[in-house]
């Protein structure tokens, strides 16, 4: 068992969402599990996801501010916890800002851009077909690099429910249960944009549709709800292997809960909502992985009803997309990661 301790770092707000969080906080109880003891420099954004999804062996420390301010807290905070390492989830610091988190102490990065240098110990990127040789002119020479989904951070509910849910789908069956679930904080309303979009594509089928309680679209679609009994809403669900596991086909947020998904085998129509997300959601969709529709694009909404279709009218599609995205993650990946920082 380790004794490491690791203070945690990840950026969180409406224009980026909680996925941030959410993957340093699989990796945080994979590291707790191993001994380490982990903490959070959370602002308030980050704290209300916490408060949600958090475990009670996890400490908070609290920070606010500015990016300047609260990065100068969180390095002092580094020094008066006794951090050995510190996990930075964050796009925007500088070369700086960073330096003053390592200085004394080790640097763990989560990036997904491989587009600046980084003063890391340990880089994690898990984007589809990222390789090594990307980061190496990057990262000092002794730098450790783990990269694609074999790495992505995963619960180990995903993985503990992998082996029923992939049998499930190989059996086929009628379509019953279609889950839509673009991100807890539903960055600009995404979420009843899709469900209005796609109602009337489901008659007949269950729509579990996850939201966070802060989300934007949240009143309408309760309003819907009161309605409509095939519209059922998850707010704040922490049952998501269990939906997934259930779930034929997905809508989903093209960010890190594609590799849970992955996991389970759903196939899944992904949703860019990020420019940093299209690139991998392109890549995934020329090999057969997933679809792909750009909420930032024109004619976003007719690109999203015609892969919807897709999927509901072709069972070897879904079955197809199904062994395909299954075989890029098993839902091992924070365990990889957790090894990795702890060695």
């Amino acid at each position: 068992m380790s004794s490491a301790r690791i203070l945690v770092f990840p950026d969180c707000g409406p224009r980026i969402g909680g996925g941030h969080v959410m993957r340093c906080l699989t990796l945080a109880r994979a590291l707790t599990v191993r001994g380490a003891a982990c903490a959070f420099a959370a602002t308030p954004e980050t704290q209300a996801v916490l408060e949600a999804f958090g475990a009670p062996d996890i400490e908070v420390l609290p920070i606010a501010g500015e990016l300047e301010q609260a990065a100068a807290t969180v390095a002092n905070w580094a020094s008066s916890w006794d951090a050995d390492w510190v996990l930075l989830d964050h796009y925007f610091l500088d070369a700086a800002q960073e330096a003053a988190l390592r200085d004394g102490r080790r640097l763990a990065v989560i990036d997904d851009l491989a587009d600046r240098p980084r003063g890391a110990d340990l880089l994690l990127d898990s984007a589809y077909g990222r390789t090594p040789d990307a980061y190496r002119p990057l990262l000092p020479p002794v730098a450790a690099i783990l990269t694609g989904p074999a790495h992505a951070p995963v619960r180990p509910e995903f993985a503990a429910r992998r082996e029923a849910s992939l049998a499930r789908r190989r059996e086929g069956g009628h379509l019953k249960h279609v889950l839509i679930s673009l991100g807890l904080t539903d960055v600009g309303g995404i979420t009843e944009r899709v469900v209005r979009t796609l109602r009337p594509l489901l008659d007949g089928l269950i729509l579990d549709v996850v939201i966070g309680s802060g989300a934007p679209s949240l009143a309408a679609l309760c309003a819907e709800a009161k309605t409509d009994p095939s519209l059922r809403l998850h707010i704040d669900s922490h049952d998501m292997a269990a939906l997934m596991a259930s779930a034929d086909f997905a809508v989903g947020a093209g960010g890190s809960s594609t590799w849970e998904r992955a996991a389970l085998g759903l196939p899944t129509v992904s949703v860019v909502l990020a420019h940093n997300q299209r690139a991998m959601a392109e890549a995934m969709a020329r090999e057969g992985l997933i679809l792909t529709a750009d909420a930032e694009a024109a004619g976003f909404e007719a690109r999203l009803t015609d892969a919807v279709q897709q999927l509901i009218g072709d069972a070897a599609l879904r079955r197809a997309m199904s062994e395909a995205s299954a075989a890029a993650s098993d839902g091992l990946g924070a365990e990889r990661f957790a090894d990795a920082l702890l060695a």
